[in-house]
């Protein structure tokens, strides 16, 4: 496990799920590797970061490749035929694609900094805010002061994108089990509503937030990628098994006012922006995480695919009728053979397991940042300060999902405005600040390459945040 050199906090994603503690631990051979061409530039000299690297469990290409699938393959997914109602079953595919290269060029471009920055620091590694702090440190004079300020921010940003994320999860576990708690006990329906739903996850929650040790919560994970697994397995087959398509109930193009949500939901879909650099700092060759065909390009190439497919069949299934989770449009109708209803409940429970056993990984993002900022105050009794914030902060996280209960909009400003920010706009600045001293290319084509990518996110961030704001009001205005 890589730490931050600064404030001892772990990689902010759940890179430790896909890194498991009994992986056999192979030799380090010192090798040299060559840094990218605008390390080199960046600073003369014979200081290799790369060789001088010390894991204890390297991971190879393919291990990288597969921990990238599983980190971006998230509940995210379940999401994209709602994006796509809101784009259009052409343009979503289109739309998709873009929102797909820009993610994956902001993460590109921050792995890319994170070379210069190594050999500019004589690091060996950096998280995400470590980049961040590092490319002012070596920017501009006037940006130096503001280099503690601007990784405190990209902390702040994780814990607020990591703790949204985690009450959407609730809202997610809620929603699947409800049905199936309906269906065998109808005479609950009145009393118990999504809200008692979510207020009754809050003790196993707490539970499982209790666990402290990633050691035990990554077998955890195993199990949350197994039940993912055959949840989506069930779910393709409902598309495309149990009732011929027809193009006959979706729309080619949406027209331009739906647009803000597509680009919310699917950003928050895609973004994988978190994982990227503790993936980096892991491998045994950092280099082949870059280039044309490198690791995270191939990786993203998949998962593009696999969204665009169940966006485009989810869609084209129920037409406007898709929920913000597809999971939810899986209950057949009294006609449809019993076999159904079982698959859909299979589906249902599963997705619900699966989230749940997430929950504590992903939320261990927040509770790390957050007790680095109040340990210092509590040496006496750090034990019993500890399981009381995961207590507390469980709770408000369970509170805030029983006033969202709706994933779509809850998604929409997470990802319009946390990943906007975390994911677009601060790699663009990143990239900018690192290469002032080296140059910005033929015609300056990393300012205006950026400057784009700046549109987008501001596009993303204002008009994504405010659609998705304004749906939570009409919904619970009331």
């Amino acid at each position: 496990m890589v730490y931050e050199s600064n404030s001892g906090l772990p990689p902010p994603q759940e890179l430790e799920s896909f890194l498991p503690p009994d992986e056999k631990k192979e030799k380090i051979v010192s090798t040299k590797y060559n840094l990218t061409k605008e390390a080199k530039d960046a600073e003369a000299g014979d200081y290799d970061p790369f060789a001088e690297r010390k894991l204890d469990n390297p991971t190879s290409n393919n291990d990288t490749l597969t921990h990238l699938l599983k980190a971006s393959l998230g509940t995210g997914i379940l999401a994209m035929p709602k994006a796509f109602s809101s784009a259009g079953i052409i343009s979503g595919i289109f739309f998709t694609i873009l929102v797909a290269v820009v993610c994956t060029h902001c993460s590109y471009i921050l792995i890319k900094c994170a070379h210069v920055l190594y050999k500019k620091s004589r690091k060996t590694t950096m998280s995400f805010p470590e980049v961040g702090e590092a490319a002012l440190n070596n920017g501009p004079e006037p940006l130096r002061k503001w280099a503690n300020t601007f990784r405190i921010f990209i902390l702040v940003s994780l814990f607020i994108t990591y703790f949204g994320t985690c009450s959407v999860y609730t809202v997610i576990i809620a929603k699947n089990i409800m049905p199936v708690v309906y269906h065998y006990a109808p005479n609950v329906q009145e009393s118990l509503g999504i809200r008692v739903f979510i207020i009754l996850l809050l003790l196993p929650l707490i539970f499982m937030v209790w666990i402290r040790n990633l050691k035990y919560l990554a077998p955890v994970s195993m199990v949350a990628n197994f039940f993912m697994a055959i949840g989506l397995g069930i779910t393709f087959y409902f598309l495309v098994g149990t009732e011929k398509l027809s193009f006959d109930k979706v729309v080619a193009i949406q027209p331009i006012q739906y647009w803000p949500e597509f680009f919310s939901l699917t950003i928050f879909a895609i973004e994988a922006i978190g994982v990227v650099m503790p993936l980096e700092n892991a491998m045994r060759t950092p280099r082949s995480m870059l280039g044309l065909c490198g690791v995270l390009n191939k990786g993203m190439s998949g998962v593009t695919f696999v969204y665009i497919l169940l966006g485009f069949l989810g869609y084209l299934r129920y037409g406007d009728k898709v929920e913000d989770s597809i999971t939810l449009n899986l209950i057949p109708g009294p006609d449809d053979p019993k076999i159904y209803l079982v698959l859909a409940q299979i589906v249902q429970v599963g997705i619900a397991v699966a989230v749940y056993c997430t929950f504590g990984l992903q939320f261990f993002v927040c509770v790390e940042i957050f007790w680095n900022c109040i340990k210092d105050k509590f040496t006496a009794r750090p034990d019993l300060a500890d399981y009381i914030m995961r207590t507390l902060l469980t709770t408000a996280c369970v509170l805030l999902a029983v006033a969202v209960p709706t994933i779509g909009p809850l998604m929409g400003v997470i990802g319009a405005f946390c990943f906007s920010i975390l994911g677009l706009i601060a790699p663009a600045f990143i990239e900018v600040v690192t290469f002032w001293d080296i140059g910005f290319g033929p015609g300056k084509y990393i300012i205006w390459k950026n400057v784009l990518v700046l549109i987008f996110g501001l596009f993303a961030l204002i008009f994504g945040t405010k659609d998705a704001i304004i749906t939570i009001i009409k919904t619970y205005g009331n």
